[in-house]
Order: C-alpha cells, then structure tokens, then sequence
C-alpha cells in the first residue's frame, strides 16, 4: 500500500527541485523494498506449508513422513481404563490340532499326602505348547546310469525326471519365494536364512534361478487375476513410481474386492491405462490424476484426497483460504459419512445448494482456494457416485493399500534391474495381495503352483474365479 504524501499539490509545486527529485528517489526505494518484502513473505509461506505437507494434507503416503516432526492427533482424551472393556470378547491364542497329548496329574497336595480318588480326576485347563520339528533336509541324490542296448548296441543314459530338474523342491522353492517376494528379503537375507536356519548352503545364483523359475511357474495366476480384474463391475486403480536400472516407470495397481492386479509400465501415460485396464468399461474409482479424470464411464473421485488438500488449507495464515479449506473439509467430511447412511432428500438439498454456493464463491480466485474449487467443480458429478451405486466406495483408500508394499519394495531394493525383475514383481505382487484380499495364506499356492509347473500342468486357478 502505498503512503500518501502529507502536503498538496500546491505545496509540492514550492518544494525546491532538488528535494522533489530526492523525494521521488525515496518513494521510489520504498517501493521497491515493499514489492521485495511481499515475494519474501508469499516465499516463506510456501516454503512453511512445504514443511507442513505430509501424509495427512496432501497425497504423499504415510512412509514419506518426518519420523521426528509427527503432529499429535487432536482427540479428546478418552475417560475409559486401559485393556480391553466390558463385553469385549478378547483376542486369545489360538488352539491348533495337537500332535499328541499328554494327561498331567497332580504331584502334591497341602495336606502332605497324595491320593487321588479315580472319580474326581477330569480336566479342568488345556495349556498348549508349540515347537517345530527339528529341520533335516530332504535330500535325494538320482545317480543316472547308461548301459548299451541289446538290440542295437547304442549307449543309452537315464534322464532326469521332469519334475525333480529343479534341483529344489516345491516346498523349498515357496519358502524362497514367500522369503523373498511376500516379504521383500534381499538375496542376502534370503541366503543368510538357508544357513542359519535350515541348514542350506545356496548361492545368490541359484536363489535367483529359484525365483525366475517360480515367476514362471505363477504366471498362469497372473494371467487369472488380470483377466478376474477386468469382469469386475467397480475397479480402483492407483500408480506410484518404479524404477528399472535406475531409469524411472511405473508400478500400477487395478483393485477390487476380489483381486489386486499389478503392472509395471515404462510410463504413466494414457497407453500405459489402457493396457492396464484391457476392455474393462466399469465404474472407476481414482484420484485426480488427468487420465482418470477423463475416464467416459461413470467415475468416483477419491474423497480421502480431496478431504487431504483441504486439510492443507486449513493450516495456511490467509483468513478466507483457511475459512474456504474448513468449510469444504466440513462438507467433504460429510460426504463420506453417508457412505454409511446415505441422506434424506432435505439433507441432500441444503448440501448441494451450499457446497455449489462455496465454490462459485472462490473458482475466480487466483490462489489456493480457488485451484481447491475449480478442480472440484470440474469434476463435480464424480463425488458421490458411491450414493448411487452398489460396491463403490467413496474413497481410493483399497488401491492405495495395496501399492503400500510395493512402495516398500522400492524404498528397500530401489527397483528392479531387467524385465524378469519387472515380471517377477509383477506376479508375486498381484498374487500376495489377491491372497490377502481372500484372507488365505500365500504358501500353499506358491507350492501348488510350482508343483503343477515341474509336472507340466496348470496350477489350481478355482480359488481366484470364486468370489
């Protein structure tokens, strides 16, 4: 704001030259610092709201935040004990199916004298005790022989059976992969575990040949869950970086209630959608990344991301973005809520009448409350689209779940170093996440899939067609 100056303009037209000159100079040298001044402060403001961007006010995910700069939750301190509560059943160990059992009877009494009437004896506690057996090797050595023909005197030699090539078993095989892909070990740990623990001595070389040969042997699930992915009627699709040889791609995910599927792609454009999705023309259920955005069929907007941004705004100094960012968290807040019970048609009313008012209120304006209202308002009919329609959800929350273990991955390994990587990645992803979607444990399908590979068969695919 510039300042006024104290005299008019006859008094100036009597200053001497030489001091208006000086005077203009200095409003000048004023002006200038002011301007500088406004950049600095919107700088700081910046560069103050990049440090307060984390897991909760933008789309990085939760493994990006500042261990050591997390903001107490605002909740109110609850007036119940520690531990669990009245009626609540309890979580307790589960009892497995015993190998053997053991009857345990008294060995004293506080009288001093021990006899046992034979009637009075029943159980009155089971206590189970859990140990492994001790790890022995299976190990099989197939001497080949060779003996000449009696018909035509040829040397004949013995081939090694189809299924025992390998030189590892199927069981031993899964627990590499499980090691390896269910819970992102590194050759090394996977190495180190054989010695320590069963005993194994194996090179990273012939870990890797366990690998590439089981990648091959669960394509046929691969395939299965890509195509059981693509008849879904509701798809939630997410993509987070990769990086192949250092160079960087993309790690994208197409998931459902049913399956998780995964693909690695060199990039992130609208090829890269397309190959991932086939011919699926369902709803889709996204960010706000452009390719989504343009999606022709109907489309439910992440929520959870929206309801991010306007958290963000809620921490800036400005009073009418912080007053914008609150009262659109408050309605994007109430969205989700009616996800559980839907409004009554007064409701629904008094929500949209107000929530169209706020954004005409700030889509002209050139800041962050009105890039907040123009892209909500550009995709408007894509918020509540789970009102609507059945198995929708309001938010992207499953797919980005989903891709939480592969970011890990890449954290811990920084990416793949060939194509076999990006395919093994691929597979061992889309099959460990579609075993946790079905609550069913990964190994047992490892083992099927490599047994029905040594054998030349198709592995068992009935559990993943089954809903």
């Amino acid at each position: 704001m510039e300042a006024k100056r104290p005299f008019n303009q006859l008094e100036w037209l009597l200053t001497p030259e030489p001091v208006r000159a000086y005077i203009i100079y200095l409003e000048k040298m004023i002006s200038g610092h002011q301007q500088q001044l406004q950049q600095l402060e919107e700088r700081t403001e910046k560069l103050e709201l990049r440090t307060k961007i984390n897991s909760q006010n933008s789309s990085k995910p939760p493994s990006s935040d500042n261990p050591f700069n997390k903001q107490k939750k605002k909740t109110k301190k609850s007036k119940r004990k520690r531990g669990g509560q009245k009626g609540h059943k309890g979580h307790k160990q589960q009892m497995l199916d015993p190998s053997q059992t053991k009857n345990v009877l008294p060995d004293s009494c506080d009288c001093g004298r021990m006899v046992l009437e034979p009637d009075s004896i029943k159980p009155f506690y089971t206590h189970q005790h859990i140990e492994l057996p001790k790890i022995k090797l299976d190990v099989m050595h197939l001497i080949l022989n060779q003996g000449k023909c009696r018909c035509c005197g040829k040397t004949v030699k013995a081939k090694i059976p189809s299924h025992l090539r390998g030189g590892y078993g199927p069981r031993l095989s899964a627990v590499i992969c499980e090691l390896s892909g269910s819970h992102g070990a590194s050759r090394q740990t996977v190495q180190d575990f054989c010695h320590s623990v069963l005993g194994l001595p194996i090179s990273t070389g012939g870990i890797q040949q366990i690998i590439d040969r089981s990648s091959a042997a669960i394509k046929p699930i691969y395939n299965a869950i890509a195509e059981q992915a693509r008849k879904q009627d509701v798809n939630g699709i997410d993509e987070t970086s990769w990086f192949k040889c250092g160079k960087l791609q993309w790690l994208w995910a197409m998931v459902n209630p049913v399956v998780a599927f995964f693909m690695i792609h060199p990039n992130r454009s609208k090829e890269a959608f397309l190959q991932l999705i086939a011919d699926w023309k369902g709803i889709l259920i996204s960010d706000h990344y452009g390719v989504y955005v343009n999606w022709v069929n109907k489309r439910q907007a992440c929520l959870a991301h929206l309801i991010r941004k306007a958290k963000a705004l809620t921490e800036m100094k400005d009073e009418s973005i912080r007053s914008f960012g609150e009262s659109i968290l408050k309605h994007l807040q109430l969205l989700c809520h009616w996800a559980r019970k839907p409004p009554d048609e007064k409701q629904w009313t008094d929500f949209y009448s107000e929530l169209l008012l706020l954004l005409m209120l700030h889509e002209g304006a050139d800041d962050l409350a009105g890039q907040l209202a123009r892209s909500i308002g550009k995709q408007l009919e894509s918020l509540w689209v789970f009102l609507d329609e059945n198995g929708v959800e309001p938010t992207n929350n499953r797919s980005e779940r989903a891709l939480r273990f592969g970011v890990l991955w890449r954290k811990r390994s920084h990416g793949t170093q060939s194509d076999k990587g990006n395919r093994w990645v691929e597979r061992i992803l889309s099959l460990k996440q579609t075993c946790s979607i079905r609550a069913l444990p990964v190994f047992p399908v490892l083992v099927n899939a490599i047994e029905a590979y040594f054998n030349e068969q198709t592995p068992d695919l009935g559990w993943i067609t089954v809903n």
